[in-house]
């Protein structure tokens, strides 16, 4: 037969129960946080290699030996000043938002263009030796 469960029996059946629950509550928030954590970093990864993906293409269709704008200066939000190369002239146009206008026609002379030396990138392995030999030396 049954015994009676005293009040104190109960509370710590209770208690047990609460405790049971907190700890699979737990190990549910640890196990959704961890789920998260791995599909955003999954669509991290899709978008930064759809991102990569759309500018060779984009880099495949603007490419052209013909028209090459060399440089843009902004003026305001939607106006620039732009030099363009078309085949073996130099033009300096004005686009807005809803217009593109000539201003003039420049010499080859008359540009400043940057070095190759200059436009030369380091690669980051190159960077952080160095940082490595400045960190060293101290």
């Amino acid at each position: 037969m049954h015994q009676p469960i005293s009040a104190f029996g109960f509370a710590r059946m209770e208690e047990n129960m609460i405790i049971a629950l907190s700890q699979s509550s737990r190990l549910e928030s640890i196990w959704q946080l961890l789920m998260v954590s791995i599909i955003f970093v999954v669509v991290l990864g899709m978008a930064y290699y759809t991102t990569k993906l759309i500018s060779k293409l984009q880099r495949k269709q603007s490419f052209n030996d013909n028209i090459e704008v060399i440089e843009t200066f902004k003026i305001t939000t939607n106006k620039y000043i732009q030099i363009v190369r078309t085949g073996n002239k130099y033009l300096v146009i004005a686009v807005a938002k809803d217009t593109i206008t000539m201003l003039s026609e420049l010499d080859k002379e008359q540009l400043n263009f940057k070095s190759e030396a200059v436009e030369q990138k380091e690669s980051f392995s190159e960077i952080f030796s160095k940082i490595k030999e400045l960190k060293l030396k101290k």
